[in-house]
Order: structure tokens, then sequence, then C-alpha cells
């Protein structure tokens, strides 16, 4: 619940951090760590990742430094533990922490229901933790006895350490609060030193299971963004379990005192020394990391780009509606691509009209037609399960514009395939327009050209009213075009032209100024925008 709250009181704009990385590794690798501080999850920040990977918004060699700094990112949840978990009785102020982020959740004229379940996570967080110090001391030998025979087992000891931390972990979808389930039994003595650091270990491989179950079914290169994070994890544990007793000693001289008496602070260092070592490591080769996983993951026989696909993956934890908003953000600018590469190819069906646009431009117009097809399907889809996601009423109403402009952009790749397939028709039929005619158009297609590209570079951005007033002042313009151009086409009706050939002119003229009607709907779409 914290961690949720935090993430939705950061808006988009924390997110929006990781589509602006740059192919520096160390800039990767600090964003990635100061995301996941801030979040309290590094299950969320890799899913982000894959997720992003998957839309383009990041390469691949961009992942593996964000990923890295995930895993130190973490750490700052087992030094809250053990700061402020046991030494501080912090319990005490933990019912009213939930209360105050209740209220700040409920009264309607604070209305703040982000900070408050951050503040409600807190609370329970510690309060949590103070009813399992209470609750573990009483349990008799018997229930805990288990676990004094596997920590007396030499090596066994420290393979049973990491297959306990990695189930638990798996469980709760959490490292964080699986540590700190091994911080509170630690402090109960619990654990030994050395059985406590081979859990520690394998929570790290058990973190791995949000970014696994997010790359399911998406593209190439998000799964082996997830298969990064599990070489990553995995190897290094793996190291870490072969040095164990050497980073053990490090542990205990870099904290004074006894580890029986500062147990939980052994803990907290072991895992942030981990995750540091770990990443010093590795980070140097994040190229060869990335190449590695080229050659593991090939793209599947079905993987291309004539299929669209698009699927919302929920990891069953940790859903956060602002990251799934930026992926159709960035797939409905992919779409308005599509629309104006559509008019780019008609375009020069005016320009050369003859047997070459058609042998040339209509396979290829036809494709894209039934691309988009697919990307309204899925898109839509996908906007609809984003809308079921917990978030606020702005959030909600961006959702529902964006369904509005999936579904007037897949109008205007019709308008635009309707357009070729009058185009191929007049050259079939060998239809025959006077210069000036074709002439006329010039300017009417170019300013649909320009309402398009005032269109495609406004896309997912609130247009303010000067911005629409230029819109509308385009829409106005086209309108006025299309007037003058059916009103001469049907003149020329009425002096003994060709019926057919003039009919096909007025319908490529509607059929365009229909186009400019859509660009003119998504503008105010836009508008409403928050």
């Amino acid at each position: 619940m914290m961690s949720d709250g935090i993430q939705k009181s950061a808006g988009k704009s924390l997110h929006r951090i990781l589509g602006m990385m740059t192919g520096n590794r160390f800039l990767a690798m600090l964003t990635g760590m100061f995301i996941t501080m801030i979040i309290q999850s590094s299950g969320a920040t890799t899913v982000m990742v894959v997720s992003f990977v998957n839309a383009g918004l990041l390469t691949l060699t961009q992942s593996v430094g964000i990923i890295f700094g995930a895993n130190i990112g973490t750490t700052i949840t087992a030094w809250i533990v053990a700061f402020f978990g046991f030494n501080f009785k912090i319990s005490a102020v933990a019912i009213p922490v939930f209360g105050i982020g209740y209220l700040l959740s409920s009264i309607k004229k604070i209305r703040r229901p982000a900070f408050g379940e951050a503040l409600m996570g807190f609370g329970l967080l510690f309060l949590g933790l103070d009813l399992l110090s209470k609750a573990i001391p009483v349990l008799d030998a018997g229930s805990v006895g288990f676990l004094s025979h596997w920590t007396d087992m030499g090596g066994w000891s420290i393979l049973l350490g990491i297959a306990a931390g990695m189930i638990i972990t798996v469980l709760l979808h959490s490292s964080s609060a699986s540590t700190a389930i091994i911080l509170t039994m630690s402090y109960n003595h619990l654990l030994s030193w050395e059985f406590a650091a081979a859990m520690v270990l394998g929570s790290n491989i058990g973190s791995t299971i949000d970014a696994v179950i997010a790359a399911a079914g998406t593209k190439v290169n998000a799964r082996r963004a997830a298969l990064i994070h599990v070489l990553f994890n995995v190897t290094g544990t793996v190291i870490a379990a072969i040095c164990l007793h050497p980073l053990l000693y490090f542990v205990d001289i870099l904290v004074p005192g006894p580890v029986e008496e500062n147990m939980t602070f052994h803990i907290a260092m072991l895992h942030t020394i981990f995750n540091v070592l770990n990443t010093a490591i590795f980070l140097p080769f994040t190229r060869q990391i990335a190449y590695l996983t080229e050659i593991i993951i090939k793209p599947r026989q079905d993987e291309t780009p004539d299929i669209y696909r698009l699927d919302f993956t929920e990891t069953g934890a940790k859903e956060n509606a602002a990251a799934y908003i930026i992926r159709a953000e960035k797939e409905i600018a992919d779409m308005t691509g599509v629309v104006t590469r559509m008019f780019d190819r008609i375009e020069q069906g005016f320009t050369h009209r003859d047997q070459s646009f058609i042998d040339e431009q209509m396979d290829p117009l036809a494709k894209d037609e039934e691309y988009a097809d697919q990307m309204q399907e899925q898109l839509s889809n996908y906007l609809i399960h984003c809308s079921r996601l917990p978030m606020n009423e702005k959030m909600h109403n961006n959702v529902s514009i964006m369904l509005r402009i999936v579904d007037d952009l897949e109008s205007m790749t019709d308008d635009c395939y309707s357009v070729a397939l009058l185009l191929r028709r007049s050259i079939e039929k060998e239809m025959h327009f006077a210069k000036e005619d074709i002439e006329r158009l010039y300017p009417y297609i170019d300013l649909a050209h320009r309402f398009l590209s005032f269109i495609k570079e406004n896309i997912n951005k609130h247009l303010t009213e000067k911005e629409l007033i230029v819109a509308r002042d385009l829409e106005d313009q086209i309108d006025i075009f299309r007037k003058n151009l059916k009103k001469v086409a049907r003149k020329r009706l009425e002096n003994g032209a060709d019926v057919k050939a003039e009919l096909l002119y007025i319908d490529l003229v509607r059929n365009i100024e229909k186009i400019g009607d859509r660009a003119f709907s998504i503008s105010e779409a836009l508008s409403l925008t928050e």
C-alpha cells in the first residue's frame, strides 16, 4: 500500500524519467536506484523497465543499468526497518499515522488519496513489524525447531537458506517484505547470521518473478530485459554464496559491535554491500550482457512487424496505472505515424497518377490499413484494462479521451485507404482530369498534410486554447476549400463533363475533408486532457 501510494502521488513525472534515459550506463544505474528508493519497490521498477523496452521507450542496453540500479535502491527498506523498526517504538504511532492517512483519503475537502494511501501503508508496515516481533518469541521450540536444524548443516544450510528466501519472496512478490520478515526473525534470534544472510541472497533471486511475469507474451527485447534481471540476480547470488564467509567478515568489519546485538544492521549492510558489489562487477559489461541475451533469446517465428500485438500483462502485484498509460501513449504515437505514412503515400498518387502508384503503393497501404485495424482493437482493449486499475478521476478522464483518439486515428486510416482506392479506380478506368483541376487539389491536400503534422507533433500533449484556435483555423480552411472544389466540379457536370470522373473527383474531395474532420476531433480531445 505504501509503494502504491507513493507511485500514485508521484504521477507520471517519476515514470517519464525512465523514458528520457540516454546510453550512459552510470546515469541509467542512478536513475534505477533513485526511482526504486522513491517507490520502495524494485519489482515495480523492473516491471516498468520491461514494459518500456517492449514499447520501444528504452533500448535493451539502457535497461541493463536501470535494472542494476533498482537492485541497489531496494535495499533502502532494510535500512528503514533496521533504524526504526526495532530500536525506536515507532509502532506506538503506527495506528495514528494510519488514521491520518485514512482521513486524508476520505475527507472530501482535503482529498489527498495517494498521499493518504502512502501514510496508511507506512503505518501498517511498522504495525506489522511490531506484531511479528511480539508473535515470534512466543512460538514454542516445536514450531520453529526446523530452523535450528537447517542452520547447522554446513554448506547445505546456505543452499536451504537461499531456497527459503527465494520462495518467500516469490510468494510475497516483494524482496522488501521478505527482507523485513528475515530482519524480524533475526532480531528475535531465530536465525543464525549465516542462515539469515543466505535467505537475503535468495530473496534477490525471488524478486525477479515480477519481471518474468511482465515479460510473458511481450516483444523479444522485453523478454531479454527480464532475462537480464534474472541472470544478474542469479549470477550475483551464486558468486556471493561461494564467497559467503569473506563477505560476512567484510560486513562484520563495517558494522561495529557483536553480530548478535546488531543483527538487523548487519543484514541491512549485507543487502546493500551485495547489490553494490554485484553492480560494480557487472556494470562495465552492460553491452556484452545485452548481447548475451540476444544470443539466448531469439525472435519467435511469428514475431513480424506485420502483426500488431499489445497484451495487458498483470503481474498480480505492483500494478501502476501511470506506467501502463505511458505505454499506451507510445502506441498511440506509433498509430499516428501509421496515419501520416499512409497520407504521404496517397500524396504520391496525386503527383504520379499512373500505374506506378498501383504497383508501388497499394499493397503497403492495404497492409498499413489492416495493421491500424489491429492497433485499434488491441489498444482499445488495453485501455479498457487500464481503466480498471486504481487511478484518480483525472487519469480516468485521460484514458477515455485516449480511446476516442484511437477511434479517430483508425477512421483516418480508413479515409486514407478510401482515397487510395479512388485513385486506383481513376487510373484503371483511365479517367481524365484537367490539369488545372488536379492543381487545385494540391493546396487542399497540403492543408490536410499540415493538419496531420500538427496532430503528430502534439499527440499525447494537452492543447492550449491558442493551439486549438490553430487547429480550428486549419479545419475552417479545409472546409472552405472543399466547398469551392465541389462547386467547381458541379459546374463542370452542368457543362457536360464526364459524370463518372466528376463524381469520383467529388468523392476524393469529400474523403480528404473527412481526414481534416478527424484531425480536428483529435485536437478537441487533446484540449480536454489534463
